[in-house]
């Protein structure tokens, strides 16, 4: 036995043992991790930009009417690189959503409602868009949220009557009016608007319960029983 173990370490037989050992090393471990290096796996849900020295590489697109250019995006899948000269910035381009902040808007016959709306959106996975992301509009949120509650603003302010139309049609409006500016702005794709609260608020039901009583021939001086269930109705709490 001992003769069959101090032969393994003795001349031809180490040698053999050590380039064994070293293949499987490197079969193992080495290949891997080049492959690794010189490969880069993009996810589902993510895109990757290809940068040098931490910024994204622009090329200007031939025969395009728009001078910023566009970045080098990799789809999912695996893809070759050459890290010497490029790296890969990650980007996550899954929907989502971004609650608008609570607003008073005035419709076309004077009435008021609080509006509680959100939107979702995504980012566009192509080389401009992703650019506009990721360079001209580091947070996307801030302005694409300006250009959507702008756009229902507007939509409201056109409206007759106390109550909002239903969020399919009211969604439908909004993104047909403001999804091309927001992916030309933004680099992202408008999805839907819902609104998650509207009421009329008690500054309008205020106004017309005064405006109510100042509008008849009796006033409370005369007293007409009458007044004071005009302004309890006029200021009952409206769902």
């Amino acid at each position: 036995m001992f003769d069959m173990i101090a032969s393994l370490f003795s001349g031809n037989a180490l040698s053999v043992l050590v380039k064994t050992s070293g293949a499987a090393l490197t079969m193992l471990v080495v290949v891997p991790a080049l492959m690794k290096l010189f490969l880069v796996t993009v996810d589902e849900g993510s895109a990757a930009i290809r940068t040098r020295n931490g910024k994204p590489i622009i090329r200007k697109a031939k025969g395009g009417g728009d001078e910023r250019g566009e970045v080098v995006v990799l789809r999912p899948g695996t893809h070759g690189a050459f890290p010497i000269f490029n790296w890969y910035r990650m980007v996550d381009v899954r929907a989502r959503s971004t609650d608008l902040p609570a607003r008073s808007l005035t419709g076309e016959g004077g009435h008021q409602h609080l509006v509680h709306a959100s939107y979702d959106w995504r980012p566009i996975v192509s080389g401009h868009d992703l650019r506009v992301l990721e360079l001209d509009v580091v947070n996307p949120k801030e302005r694409s949220g300006n250009i959507v509650g702008a756009a229902l603003r507007d939509l409201v302010h056109g409206l007759e009557g106390g109550t909002l139309p239903t969020n399919a049609e009211l969604s439908d409006r909004i993104v047909a009016a403001c999804a091309a500016q927001v992916q030309r702005d933004c680099g992202i794709e408008l999805l839907s608007v819902m609104v998650t609260g509207d009421a009329l608020t008690d500054g309008y039901l205020l106004s017309q319960a005064i405006t109510s009583g100042g509008t008849t021939d009796t006033t409370p001086d005369d007293g007409d029983p009458t007044i004071p269930t005009v302004f309890a109705g006029r200021l009952t709490s409206v769902g």
